[in-house]
């Protein structure tokens, strides 16, 4: 059983969790993912790390409540506990100075963006972050992200906080200043594909991590199977983190929408019989 410490709401249908973990938050790095189920009887989701707290023995991760289970978790309080807690899994992030980076992060891709931007800005790199959401309601993590960066974009396709577009018309502007040894991009899988065709002209390594159906997270299943330069990858083992220039986002982006009707269902009758 893992005690919830703290859990609270930061945005719509957005929230932020303090879980006890203490031999998890000794081993977990940027980058890195845990799988959580809430009870016995409750199905496996991934989860990636915002952050951790190696001393009190604590990781914070953020979540959108986008189905039945995500759903079940905000519902949950401090005090309250969890199933169990797997992790850290997924291979860390790749953390040495390089020069510039940007850092792109759209909507919730905002939190497993933190730890990398901040590992990257410890090491010496200049961190350029972006941070874009569909509205202001929806930006995470803004004073967090600016503390870690050099620089720091705001962008929001509404134009309701920062500047009005999308996080490519910003980072086409860096690019056409030159300089950039590399570009970390995560959120959306169309935000992803996005970001990757605006920096494939420059040639410009750009790494995403990918979020794909998972349900083991050890690589024995298949489920978070991707393509990857035309080959099979698995996003727990060999990812999550992959050259965004050979993903077949178009595949990953089918493969997600396969069990919307499912998903649907569940949510229904989980409101329905807790009504």
């Amino acid at each position: 059983m893992v005690k919830i410490l703290n859990s609270k709401e930061i945005a719509p249908q957005v929230c932020m969790m303090e879980i006890e973990t203490p031999e998890i938050a000794k081993k977990a790095l940027p980058g890195q993912f845990i799988i959580i189920r809430i009870d016995e009887k409750g199905e496996r989701i991934p989860l990636t790390i915002t952050d951790f707290n190696r001393e009190e023995g604590t990781l914070l991760i953020i979540f959108q409540t986008v189905g039945k289970t995500t759903y079940q978790l905000s519902k949950l309080t401090a005090g309250d506990f969890l199933a169990d807690v797997v992790g850290p899994l997924g291979k860390p992030s790749h953390i040495e100075k390089l020069g510039k980076v940007v850092c792109v992060g759209g909507g919730i891709g905002a939190a497993p963006v933190y730890p990398i931007a901040r590992a990257l800005h410890e090491v010496g790199n200049y961190v350029i972050t972006i941070n874009g959401a569909r509205t202001e309601d929806l930006l995470i993590l803004e004073e967090e992200l600016e503390e870690v960066s050099d620089e720091f974009h705001l962008t929001t396709d509404d134009g309701t906080k920062g500047r009005c577009g999308f996080v490519t018309d910003v980072l086409k502007e860096l690019l056409d200043g030159g300089d950039i040894d590399l570009v970390i991009a995560i959120g959306p899988a169309i935000m992803m594909k996005c970001v990757c065709q605006t920096t494939e002209p420059y040639k410009v390594k750009t790494v995403v991590s990918l979020n794909s159906i998972m349900v083991d997270g050890t690589g024995m299943c298949g489920a978070c199977r991707v393509e990857v330069e035309g080959n099979t990858k698995f996003c727990c083992a060999d990812g999550p983190e992959f050259d965004g220039h050979k993903v077949n986002f178009d595949l990953l982006m089918a493969r997600q929408r396969m069990y919307l009707e499912q998903e649907k269902q569940a949510m229904d009758e989980y409101k329905k019989s807790n009504n």
